[in-house]
């Protein structure tokens, strides 16, 4: 096994570290969602963390890790018997974003389940992590139907796997760890919510800590094991404070004045339900523990609304989470009253680091000195690697139009049925939905069709020589159910921003439209993309991607004007689908071209759009144009795109999907 990374030797990332300890203090605290930048030590400080936990006793034998002071009394190695456990240390179980369902709850042998009536149980994931750590890397990219187990396993503290009318249960009690890039989308709001606390983490802008974070990884590289021993002294200490705090922890008492600080909080950022508040507070006491006292003050109290309220604040799909600390603050000062919270301020003398980030129960020690506050908190902004410059900028460009306001879309789907990853837009072939039919399975058996297993032994149970009453079945009998659900798509934005989309400011109701049809992609867990053409030529503004945030920021900031390179456009947004085919052949796309049709610029600007146009049709690519011209005099210019893509033309009111046309409109392929 691989020597880890000392968490004492992560450098910043304070709330990061104290979010991380808090947990380890009291897992009642729910776990710790890490959001931020690729390269800002999330895994290293994650996966460090183990190390810190204190052992834990089990029952000698059992796959399930019972405790041998309440054993559970439905564990399928139980019963156990009265007596001694061993002790073990803390787990850190890894969920694979790819795994499969059987990978995570565990897996019956169905045939000599049926056959034999014998409950052979693999177990999962799920079991390991019982009374550990259950780490996500990459959570926002985990398939539905494992964060719908994750959702019912932390819900209920157990896991149930039921296969065809046989079942078993476990207890499976963890505590969630995840980390994400919020560039590659977002997390499910049920899941999301499961997450007592939530950090921002950035990389640090300063010279000299970014300097030791590069000599500190060059010499763990260099030589891990001794690394290691040389922070071995600091590691210790952690470890003997955080069983310190545990056993504090009990004594802490949570005041009226604190408890009304956390409900008003709680009122005034318009939380949903009641976590947040039970999540404030035991963070708050975990954080009193941590500082060595019994008593919960103001600033444990404000800490705890920093980690714990971000992303449970109400907020639009494309708002960055995040607290308002000046309302923060007032909202403490007015609900300061006389109660325990009293005379806070100043009070950080019970805490040997004062200087951490909010002053609230203290900073977790590091070896490293005084840290700078670079990569504490600081939430990156959508556009901070730079807004796209459109070509032929320059003379005509228009200052960028603000987005109307978004609506609710018709349903544009891809036809056919698709094999892609799931999602919520077209129909494709899944692991879960309605039955549609049953087949051999193609490797190992994971959702049996039993009237077509059965239906396929029957015929041989004489010859197999049945004597009793139980079914002789083999394994060339079973056979696979398939489903059908709905899968993500590509959906590849073709955006004319020429200057005569900029004309009577018809560009503010085409971002509109724009970023409600990005809403709808959040929703329906697609990928998006974004092309632009304007002056002589055509541009990716955002490679295919899974954060819609970083759609609707590069949107916002589009200039416009110029001519309207309508093929350059197109031929630009048909590479891109031809590099995304290699990437993920699996996932179908919809190209929607937002344009009021017309082309400008070049030789035969006409005919040479109308022969981009068909290499769509030519492929079979699900398309729909957009058509934004206005005024009494029309065209029709987008239909005859239309026409050529194999698609279907929709203005801007028929993309509503309260509009007279109708509720739903597929999108329509041209048949050869």
């Amino acid at each position: 096994m691989s020597t880890p990374f000392p968490f004492t030797a992560v450098v910043g990332q304070d709330d990061l570290r104290l979010a991380l300890l808090l947990n380890a203090v009291s897992p009642a605290v729910g776990g710790v969602l890490v959001r931020g930048e690729k390269g800002t030590a999330k895994s290293t400080a994650v996966r460090a963390l183990s190390a810190l936990l204190p052992e834990v006793a089990v029952v000698p034998g059992c796959r399930f890790s019972c405790d041998p002071a309440a054993p559970d009394p439905a564990c399928p190695d139980g019963p156990h018997e009265p007596g001694p456990g061993t002790s073990r240390a803390s787990r850190m179980v890894e969920l694979p974003v790819g795994a499969s369902e059987d990978r995570l709850v565990g897996a019956l042998d169905i045939e000599r389940a049926l056959a034999e009536g014998v409950k052979a149980f693999e177990p999962g994931l799920l079991a390991d992590a019982h009374r550990g750590i259950l780490y996500v890397d990459e959570v926002n990219l985990l398939h539905d139907h494992l964060v719908d187990l994750l959702l019912d396993a932390a819900a209920m503290g157990a896991s149930y796997v039921e296969r065809e009318g046989v079942s078993v249960r476990h207890a499976s009690k963890f505590l969630l760890v995840g980390t994400m890039n919020p560039e590659e989308g977002e997390l499910r709001p049920q899941l999301l919510d499961r997450f007592g606390l939530t950090v921002e983490v950035a990389a640090s802008r300063e010279p000299d800590q970014r300097v030791e974070v590069v000599r500190r990884r060059l010499a763990y590289d260099d030589d891990p094991a001794g690394f290691s021993a040389r922070w071995a002294d600091e590691e210790a200490a952690v470890r003997q404070r955080v069983v310190a705090a545990r056993e504090l922890l009990p004594s802490v008492r949570l005041g009226d004045g604190a408890l009304r600080q956390i409900a008003a909080t709680c009122a005034a950022f318009e939380v949903d339900g009641m976590r947040a508040d039970i999540v404030m507070a035991r963070t708050a006491t975990a954080l009193a523990a941590w500082a060595g006292r019994t008593d919960v003050l103001a600033e444990d109290v404000r800490q705890a609304a920093l980690l714990a309220l971000p992303h449970r604040r109400r907020r639009n799909p494309f708002d960055a989470p995040g607290l308002d600390e000046d309302k923060l603050d007032e909202t403490l000062e007015e609900f300061s009253g006389s109660g325990d919270s009293e005379g806070s301020e100043g009070s950080g003398d019970d805490e040997p680091d004062p200087d951490g980030p909010g002053g609230g129960g203290g900073q977790p020690p590091s070896a490293d000195g005084p840290q700078a506050d670079g990569g504490s908190g600081a939430r990156p902004e959508a556009g901070d690697d730079g807004e796209p410059q459109a070509s032929g900028a320059g003379a005509g460009e228009q200052a960028a139009a603000r987005a109307s306001e978004p609506f609710r879309t018709k349903v544009l789907s891809v036809p056919g049925l698709g094999d892609g990853a799931a999602g919520r837009r077209s129909r494709a072939r899944t692991e879960h939905g309605r039955t549609t039919g049953a087949r051999r399975p193609r490797g190992a058996l994971t959702k049996l069709h039993l009237a077509a297993t059965v239906q396929a032994a029957a015929p041989h149970q004489r010859a197999r020589g049945r004597s009793g009453r139980g079914l002789v079945v083999r394994r060339d009998d079973l056979r696979q159910a398939t489903r059908e659900g709905r899968e993500g798509n590509l959906v590849l934005f073709v955006v004319d921003a020429s200057g005569s989309m900029a004309a009577r400011q018809r560009m503010s109701a085409v971002k509109g439209a724009v970023l409600s049809l990005l809403l709808d992609a959040y929703q329906r867990r697609d990928k998006v993309g974004l092309v632009t053409f304007r002056g002589s030529a055509a541009e990716v503004a955002l490679p295919p991607t899974s954060s819609v945030d970083a759609a609707a920021a590069r949107l916002e900031t589009l200039p416009t004007g110029g001519r309207t390179p309508l093929a350059a456009g197109l031929l630009r947004a048909h590479e891109v689908l031809r590099v995304e085919r290699l990437r993920d052949p699996a996932r179908r796309a919809l190209v929607v071209v937002v344009t009021d049709g017309r082309a400008t610029g070049g030789p035969e600007p006409v005919a040479l759009a109308g022969r981009a146009a068909r290499l769509f049709a030519a492929e079979g690519v699900a398309s729909v144009v957009v058509d934004c011209e206005s005024g009494p005099v029309r065209l029709g210019l987008a239909g005859q795109l239309a026409g050529e893509l194999g698609g279907t033309a929709v203005t801007l009111d028929e993309l509503r999907a309260d509009s007279i046309a109708g509720l739903v409109k597929d999108v329509q392929r041209r048949a050869a």
